[in-house]
């Protein structure tokens, strides 16, 4: 910690350094012995009515009253790890899912179901990870319940491919009239290679807003303001944006920073304007700001039929860590949480 020329702490840091590291000490116990203290180094992602909320690299979210500091100050990153991360499926799940928050969620037991008026399967489906507190049909009951209460579909996001992995409850599924859509992959790489790009120069212009212009270029048409909720909400989100003609973008992206990782999204770039490297400095930009962040690790997410985006995330580094799907609820179900087979008349 810093001290004044007088021996004593003191707080450097304010609102202005949102998205920097810091090291902050804080009032923890009052008690007979004196005051005791706590320390928190992360990434400050946020200062809002006199609240902090700083993102460790481990990915934990601390919140501390800003009337609790007696010292803080701005820190440089660690320096960035230039192999592959290693992380495990829960670790990587609660991440990516922090980056595409719904408007609306409910704990069943350890699964979360997530809605936002229909805006994305992702913020529309059950992440069932871990137990739900009830036996299986029981819970998947629930799952169709609470989406039908609110006009929508049951989806629940399922993944293989690793372990820890979700292969017995998609066979559950399935064996229950569940059909599978939208096969993902999750990749991961390591994030200092990714910034070791292109130099985006002044190309690629940051914000923490999408813009008009950005908006104009994402492939989700007439973004809503439930759409604008689900983009801008995350711990740490930036945009990019490559300006083109006719005030459209050449390029886009979007990239949440949370504690040791940076996940990367919405990258689209104009199909006049492809093999140019666009999309390579979009992500170089992100890149470097989630490194300043105190970033090492990325990653992302890609249909398994997108051939294009696919071969341009293998020559950055990305491997595959799990898929996912989206498995859709018969629209009736039995009292076992499987399909009604009605018989004909």
């Amino acid at each position: 910690m810093e001290f004044t020329a007088g021996g004593r702490l003191e707080v450097r840091i304010s609102g202005d350094d949102v998205g920097k590291r810091v090291s902050v000490r804080r009032v923890s116990e009052n008690g007979p012995a004196g005051r005791k203290f706590t320390d928190t180094v992360g990434v400050l992602t946020s200062w809002n009515s006199g609240v902090l909320l700083i993102t460790r690299r481990d990915g934990e979210r601390v919140t501390v009253e800003e009337s609790s500091l007696v010292a803080g100050k701005v820190v440089p990153a660690e320096p960035a790890r230039r192999r592959g991360p290693a992380a495990t499926f829960a670790e990587l799940t609660h991440v990516c899912a922090r980056a595409w928050q719904p408007l609306e969620s409910e704990q069943l037991g350890e699964w979360r179901l997530r809605a936002a008026e229909g805006y994305t399967k992702r913020a529309n489906s059950v992440l069932p990870v871990g137990d739900p507190g009830v036996p299986l049909d029981e819970a998947l009951a629930y799952v169709h319940q609470w989406y039908a209460a609110r006009g929508l579909p049951a989806y629940a996001q399922a993944a293989t491919g690793a372990e820890g992995t979700q292969e017995p409850l998609c066979a559950e599924l399935t064996a229950r009239g569940w059909t599978d859509e939208t096969p993902t992959e999750v990749r991961i790489a390591a994030l200092a290679p990714v910034g070791d790009g292109p130099d985006p120069g002044a190309e690629v212009v940051l914000a923490r807003q999408p813009s008009v212009e950005w908006l104009a270029r994402y492939q989700r048409k007439g973004a809503s303001e439930v759409a604008l909720k689900v983009l801008c909400a995350g711990p740490s989100v930036w945009f990019a944006t490559v300006p083109g003609e006719g005030g459209v973008p050449a390029a886009i992206g979007r990239c949440v920073v949370d504690g040791r990782w940076a996940g990367f999204g919405a990258v689209e770039v104009d199909p006049a304007q492809r093999r140019r490297g666009l999309a390579t400095k979009v992500m170089t930009a992100l890149a470097r700001q989630a490194l300043d962040e105190g970033a090492s690790a990325a990653w992302l997410q890609v249909e398994a039929d997108n051939e294009g985006a696919r071969a341009l995330y293998d020559r950055m580094g990305f491997a595959t860590h799990h898929s996912y799907r989206y498995y859709r609820a018969p629209e009736h179900l039995d009292g076992t949480g499987g399909a009604v087979h009605r018989r004909a008349r």
